[in-house]
């Protein structure tokens, strides 16, 4: 619901907001121009008696004075029966520069205020202001639940580079839209009368004058008590006429001054009503407060990018969204997909699911979770394949799951399995899948499988559990589903080490560089590597395979390379691709963006922990610390005679300090040991660094991190500390395979 809430006012008023947002960027100059060219008298300094006299001086003729909120003094004059007006200098009276309207302020003013098309146009840009609104506020609250909640409002963002994109401007300027849209939304209201602005209680003209000699404006006692900066507006009366008075309009009032005695007539103050609008009024267009101005304007500049992002978000979620081929009645199916998700993205992997078990002769039915039945009359097995949204909540076609749950008639006979997608970064990873599991469990469904997660999309894991699907169910069942994959880069072999030999684990380093382009058009425009930093993922495709492999990196584009660390397994497609490379040997890859495996910004001490292949990205944080704060590597291999890969730039990076301290374990060796005993021999130290403000970046297989976590909270028990609380904080960060 709040993703409907959020898109349709976006596609609906696009074209509006964009007008909107570039007029109003435009305008917000102007306050800040005018300011530039104002000579602004201190408070107090300078009544509006002494500048109607220095005004008096040089302009005979003078009809009306104003000051705008910018503090900016306008004088309109009459001269030989020519109008003219200009801007003055308060202090001395004497012209500053010709006071010009322009036209094309007042043509962008009218654009902006209603589409030039007067009442209808005042009308639509009302809309399009609740419609900003909408989007500035359910935007917010959808930014926020993506992260994780507001806390965590600040944290690197996933996702297609369309909505990293998207978010990350959002977050920038979603304040100054939310004040933007809020206060445009106020002014529409009152434009159509359903909110008064005060003007109701203006004065009446007095009834009565003296009707005596002029006096001179210098004299005026209620000029004289009026201080400069809180002037709007002074009318002088019309020459000749004793009857006619000073119109007077303040900062906190409005009245008249008799032009013989100085007395103030039918004063009336500003009250509630009338302060608000003037204050609201400010805050949306920046006058006497330019900086606001400027900074509401530079929000606005962010409208088209998010237009666009939105738009392409948009387009991305309606293109992934499920085509389900033969789906079966719920009644009548034997097998039953339930499928929770946020973008769509969930939908191919439940697709793929659908199509095999179809295939292996199965009557199978598929659709959201929200939409399960209260039976399945026919049902054997019930699958849930389903994404964690945010701070572990439940996705937008789950988030009526668990209540539905309640009433639907439990099958102890049928056989259910959860299968959880997430990111393993976050703290919360799978959390709703692992909520659901445990649900119908309680509920009394038997648990065929083991619940089991598939981490940012593997398409490696997903096969992983085909296999053991198909072993539960004694059919073979062959799960193969791809995510779309981004535009790839051709890449060329430059350098590689080899390790591992003689102990039966061959590893590579491996150094890619961009191929030279072979034109001018492709040098100058996407000739080099792409951006990526230490701890990113390069995919790589196989020839003979349609699914991409993952490989962290080990340095970042600034380092002119581009380096993976692989180990060869025996069936490894990939591995042995990438093994039988030969200097000069070419690949096409892309990066897949892992903002939250790597150090935060900071001096913190940072421990690296690690073993085999998981090396690489942790060499690479090390090369990449310049500043040389403390930064601590734990890390595992076999031998050090054979597989201790990178130990020459170790070596290096412990003399120049950008490494302060390296304790390797190996587990082939007369009394071999393991990552986790050097983690355990050295509890002080880490619990010194933890109290420091360290943070932890481990990397390797899932095994090795779930001993190394089992450690670490022994090691972190005396400080009433556990690597679920490291987590929360964003102080424990895993990429782990």
């Amino acid at each position: 619901m709040l993703r409907k809430m959020h898109s349709f006012p976006g596609l609906i008023a696009s074209v509006f907001l964009l007008v909107l947002a570039i007029s109003g960027a435009i305008l917000s100059l102007d306050p800040a121009l005018e300011r530039l060219a104002t000579t602004v008298p201190a408070t107090g300094q300078v009544s509006v008696a002494a500048l109607a006299g220095r005004v008096a001086q040089h302009y005979p003729g003078v009809e009306q004075i104003q000051r705008s909120p910018s503090g900016a003094v306008i004088v309109y004059y009459s001269k030989d029966g020519q109008s003219g007006a200009d801007l003055v200098d308060p202090l001395t009276g004497q012209r500053i520069a010709a006071h010009v309207n322009s036209g094309f302020s007042r043509w962008v003013k009218k654009l902006h205020r209603s589409l030039l098309l007067d009442t209808p146009g005042r009308a639509a840009v009302g809309v399009a202001a609740v419609c900003m609104l909408i989007l500035s506020m359910s935007g917010a609250v959808m930014l926020a639940r993506r992260a994780g909640g507001w806390r965590h409002l600040l944290r690197p963002l996933h996702g297609s580079a369309s909505q990293r994109w998207h978010a990350r401007v959002g977050r920038l300027v979603v304040t100054g839209l939310l004040l933007s849209a809020l206060t445009g939304s106020y002014l529409s209201a009152v434009t159509f009368g359903f909110i008064s602005d005060g003007m109701q209680n203006e004065p009446g003209f007095p009834a009565r004058v003296a009707g005596g000699p002029v006096a001179p404006v210098t004299s005026l006692t209620a000029l004289q008590t009026t201080d400069l900066n809180g002037l709007r507006e002074l009318v002088y009366p019309r020459a000749g006429d004793a009857a006619d008075v000073y119109s007077l309009r303040t900062a906190q009032g409005d009245g008249y001054v008799d032009q013989a005695t100085g007395a103030l007539l039918s004063y009336r103050a500003h009250d509630g009503v009338r302060s608000t609008y003037e204050l609201i009024y400010r805050l949306h267009t920046g006058e006497g407060l330019w900086w606001l101005g400027l900074l509401l304007g530079t929000c606005a500049l962010g409208v088209p990018l998010m237009s666009a992002t939105g738009i392409l978000v948009w387009w991305q979620r309606r293109r992934d969204q499920p085509r389900i081929i033969a789906n079966a009645r719920a009644q009548a199916a034997d097998t039953v997909i339930l499928v929770g998700s946020e973008n769509n993205s969930t939908w191919g992997f439940a697709s793929a699911l659908h199509d095999a078990l179809r295939q292996a002769g199965h009557v199978v039915h598929t659709a959201p979770m929200n939409q399960m039945a209260t039976q399945y009359r026919c049902a054997q097995r019930l699958f849930i394949l389903t994404s964690t949204y945010g701070d572990g909540a439940a996705p937008a076609s789950a988030n009526q799951f668990l209540a539905r749950l309640a009433g639907v008639h439990a099958r102890p006979d049928a056989g259910f399995a959860v299968l959880g997608f997430g990111d393993r970064q976050f703290a919360q990873f799978c959390q709703f899948a692992r909520d659901v599991d445990a649900a119908l469990a309680a509920q009394g469904w038997a648990r065929m499988m083991a619940f089991d997660t598939i981490d940012r999309q593997s398409p490696q894991e997903f096969s992983r559990w085909g296999t053991a699907l198909g072993a539960c169910i004694g059919q073979e069942i062959t799960l193969s589903h791809v995510p779309r994959l981004p535009s790839t880069y051709a890449l060329q072999l430059v350098e590689r080490f080899d390790y591992g030999v003689q102990v039966q684990a061959p590893t590579s380093v491996l150094r890619f560089a961009a191929v030279p382009a072979a034109s001018w058009w492709r040098r100058l425009f996407g000739g080099g590597l792409p951006h990526f930093e230490a701890g990113d993922l390069v995919g790589i495709v196989p020839p003979g395979s349609a699914i991409p492999r993952l490989y962290s990196l080990a340095s970042a584009s600034s380092n002119g390379i581009l380096e993976i660390c692989v180990r060869k397994h025996p069936d490894g497609l990939c591995s042995s691709f990438l093994h039988g490379l030969q200097t000069g040997g070419r690949i096409d890859a892309f990066i897949q963006s892992n903002l939250h495996f790597r150090p935060a910004s900071g001096k913190a001490p940072v421990i690296l922990i690690g073993a085999g292949t998981g090396i690489g990205p942790l060499a690479g944080f090390i090369r990449n610390n310049t500043g040389r704060h403390p930064m601590v590597l734990y890390w595992g291999g076999r031998d050090p005679a054979s597989d201790f890969l990178y130990e020459p730039q170790l070596r290096g990076y412990l003399s120049d300090h950008r490494l302060t301290q390296l304790h390797a374990a190996f587990s082939r060796i007369k009394d071999g040991a393991y990552v986790q005993d050097r983690i355990s021999d050295d509890a002080l130290q880490i619990r010194d660094l933890i109290e420091q403000g360290g943070q932890v970046l481990v990397c390797g297989s899932r095994a090795m991190a779930a001993s190394v976590m089992q450690v670490l909270d022994q090691v972190l028990a005396p400080l009433n500390l556990t690597v679920q609380i490291l987590k929360t904080e964003g102080r424990y960060r895993e990429d782990v395979y």
